[in-house]
């Protein structure tokens, strides 16, 4: 999506919202974003039906004020299981349904390898200290962890202003937290529980984890908790990768080649 998203940008098509601003007006018109590709191509009236119940209006409640009940109204999206889709051809289609359903399999979200569902159990409570984002679930290396990219998205050209993507493992957040002598002491139901408990005590007492390139903290309404590292389990866990363990190798040989 976001390969298709660029492509469209560096070859100067309008995005839907530019060649036809009179129909959204609440849109910027500037360029194509990842989330209009793919509702395009998850739309089936291309294929020359008609589709109705994609979106529903909701009145969702105000605040009272007085004896009378206040509402307003907002669109939602629907379901794709709730859409109404009719079995003869409205239109011209402009895609076939073999291909709309093959980009439809190929959009399906992928299956982590071996079918093992991937947990992340501080997700939503780690925060981005360099702009303020919540940080992304993020598995890489066989393992989980959290980043940001402030706002960066690959429809965007990189620019050398960008701000350097942040991104933190999963196990030294715990580490840290549970180790930590202050939080321990303010805190002491957090000390040396499980990855799930530790996150439902955040939660439970609207405790976030701000991160950022120099340091870490927990942060409550009322007060701040800066997480020094564990020496012990850092060193243990963090160990050099055999390929950049190699590559020192190399260079200690050449040097002692040029010495000689």
């Amino acid at each position: 999506m976001a390969s298709i998203a660029c492509a469209l940008n560096d070859n100067g098509v309008p995005c839907p919202s530019g060649a036809d601003p009179a129909r959204n007006p609440h849109r910027s018109g500037l360029q194509w974003m990842l989330t209009t590709a793919a509702a395009i191509l998850a739309n089936p009236r291309y294929t020359g039906r008609q589709v109705w119940n994609r979106q529903r209006t909701d009145r969702d409640a105000l605040p009272d004020e007085g004896a009378f009940d206040r509402h307003h109204e907002i669109q939602r999206w629907s379901a794709s299981t709730d859409w109404v889709i009719s079995r003869e051809v409205a239109h011209t289609p402009l895609v076939s349904e073999e291909h709309f359903v093959a980009v439809q399999a190929i959009h399906s979200a992928p299956t982590p390898a071996g079918g093992i569902p991937r947990c992340y159990v501080l997700a939503g409570v780690t925060c981005c200290g360099v702009c303020g984002r919540i940080m992304d679930s993020h598995w890489v290396h066989d393992r989980a962890g959290y980043r940001c990219r402030h706002g960066n998205t690959s429809v965007r050209p990189t620019s050398s202003r960008r701000q350097k993507t942040l991104y933190v493992r999963e196990d030294h957040l715990l580490d840290r937290i549970r180790h930590d002598s202050s939080l321990r002491r303010h805190h002491p139901a957090m000390r040396d529980q499980d990855p799930d408990s530790v996150a439902g005590y955040l939660r439970l007492n609207y405790m976030i984890i701000v991160c950022d390139h120099d340091a870490l903290t927990i942060e409550t309404d009322t007060a701040v908790f800066p997480l020094t590292a564990p020496t012990s389990v850092l060193t243990r866990t963090a160990k050099i990768p055999a390929q950049r363990d190699g590559d020192r190798t190399k260079r200690e040989e050449k040097a002692r080649f040029v010495g000689k």
